[in-house]
């Protein structure tokens, strides 16, 4: 049992919270793993706002609204253009995607 005496170790709190995704970039790695469930099919406007709207719905589902709002927004302001190609080619755009935003 910890000491609650003794203060919480905050540069491991804080190191802890650096190193974690942002929520517009775990979107966007779900929405990539979503896609890569059938990699051959063609990407289409209609699956790639499933796939987001799926992972928008995993991961933003227990915040706040404003929350919500402003991560699916950023998200979706950094989705890969053009919407072409196979899913698996366009997964591996939104992975590269995620670490730019991370």
């Amino acid at each position: 049992m910890a000491d609650l005496t003794e203060p919480p170790d905050i540069d491991d709190i804080l190191r802890r919270l650096v190193e974690q995704p942002s929520y517009a970039a775990q979107i966007l790695t779900v929405a990539a793993r979503l896609l890569e469930l059938d990699i051959f099919t063609p990407l289409t406007p209609w699956s790639l706002d499933q796939a987001v709207t799926g992972a928008e719905k995993a991961i933003l589902h227990t915040l706040p609204e404003s929350v919500q709002h402003i991560a699916s927004t950023r998200a979706r302001n950094h989705l890969p253009y053009p919407y072409a190609g196979t899913r698996r080619e366009y997964a591996d755009r939104l992975h590269a995607a995620a670490k730019e935003i991370a």
